[in-house]
């Protein structure tokens, strides 16, 4: 076997062993870059990351998780919150999977920097009561809210508004709780009030009663206060009366009798 032989020999498995690297580099992202309890597999048809943390025990959002991320499950754990911008920098964002976990409320920027690319957003099996008016004003999403506890308010009504695009969302949401008490357990788009109108309503009635309280303080404070000198002065009155006579001078009765 000459040299030539035997370096092609040691080179051609050397360079299958580089290529596989470089395609694991290439499919899988590096430790830093998935987060700890998470599995991330690149997608060769949509050119990003699949990132599943499921049943991973999380209690908030995966920081650092990679920029070229297309579909996200993060159900079944027990994340409590959603901060504003939590997901903001995953440009490639196509479906969101929070289903099964413990948010309570969604702000205004929740879903800020990925509304142009979600398709899908998945927020069943939570403990959502109440969101923010805009919270879903600029996604194109189709968002599925089922099983929430949901709180019928003039926010809600706000929200659900803005996802015109979405008719399927607002079929699905039951108010558990609602400013109109006929409309607890009934489906949201059987609420045919406007409930922003109601609490400005109730909310002018609050301010009638509180100002007619206190008119009614004045009121009785001033009655009082005439009563109590009155009867002041009666007293006073009463107690000049029982003061004995002042007896006259004897001069002034000689005037007198000289006069008569």
């Amino acid at each position: 076997m000459t040299l030539l032989d035997l370096w092609l020999s040691r080179s051609i498995p050397m360079c299958l062993l580089l290529q596989s690297l470089v395609l694991m580099a290439l499919c899988f992202p590096s430790a830093s870059m998935c987060p700890k309890g998470c599995v991330c597999q690149r997608d060769p048809h949509l050119h990003g990351f699949n990132v599943t943390c499921s049943q991973s025990r999380l209690k908030e959002i995966p920081p650092s998780l990679p920029v070229d991320t297309v579909l996200l499950r993060l159900d079944h754990n027990q994340i409590g919150a959603v901060p504003d911008q939590a997901f903001h920098g995953l440009r490639l964002l196509r479906e969101l999977n929070l289903s099964y976990n413990a948010v309570e409320t969604l702000g205004e920027g929740a879903f800020s920097g990925i509304e142009a690319t979600l398709q899908v957003l998945d927020l069943s099996h939570n403990r959502i009561t109440s969101v923010h008016k805009d919270a879903f004003a600029r996604l194109k999403a189709r968002v599925i809210v089922d099983d929430n506890p949901w709180h019928c308010d003039c926010a809600l009504q706000q929200a659900i508004g803005g996802m015109a695009h979405n008719h399927e969302a607002p079929a699905r949401v039951l108010c558990r709780s609602s400013e109109l008490r006929d409309q607890e357990g009934r489906p949201f788009l059987a609420v045919d009030t406007d409930l922003c109108n109601l609490a400005k309503r109730t909310t002018d009635y609050a301010m009638l009663v509180t100002m007619f309280g206190w008119f009614a303080m004045v009121i009785s404070y001033v009655v009082y206060y005439v009563r109590q000198n009155q009867e002041d002065a009666r007293r006073h009155l009463e107690y000049l009366k029982s003061l004995p006579s002042k007896p006259k001078k004897p001069d002034e009765a000689d005037d007198i009798s000289t006069v008569v």
